[in-house]
């Protein structure tokens, strides 16, 4: 299953030797959908692929291809439980990476809003005048 996903990056950590013939380097992306509600998610590198981060830095804006993987444990006293993680493909540089926010507040992600500037949402209601109208003229 292949998803995308473009945030900024948040945390990143060292690649780290698992096993003999196994590497992988954990990193941590604030998803932006919703700036009222910020995500901050936790995705995984493996092997060759997590070179990819060296050239990123904390504050980038980066998009992210990955797959939804998920296992399930059994301890030796029978217990059962379940994992999942978010298998990075690949991990790049989003267009027209993150800039500077002029007020000091750190990156700004891309084109969209600061934080503490919401856009409007569709489904609030329209400003009406005083006679009760909302503007719209069109008659249907």
């Amino acid at each position: 299953m292949g998803i995308e996903a473009t945030g900024k990056l948040h945390t990143i950590f060292e690649t780290k030797q698992v096993s003999e013939r196994f590497t992988k380097r954990e990193f941590v992306v604030e998803l932006l959908d919703n700036p009222k509600y910020p995500q901050v998610v936790l995705f995984q590198l493996t092997g060759d692929r997590c070179a990819q981060l060296d050239g990123l830095r904390v504050g980038d804006a980066v998009r992210i291809d990955f797959s939804l993987r998920g296992r399930e444990w059994r301890s030796p006293q029978g217990d059962v439980k379940y994992f999942n993680s978010l298998d990075v493909w690949k991990v790049e540089a989003a267009h027209g990476n993150a800039r500077r926010d002029p007020r000091g507040r750190g990156t700004a992600y891309n084109d969209a809003p600061p934080r503490d500037e919401v856009p409007p949402r569709d489904d609030e209601p329209r400003p009406r005048d005083e006679f009760g109208r909302d503007g719209d003229d069109l008659p249907f």
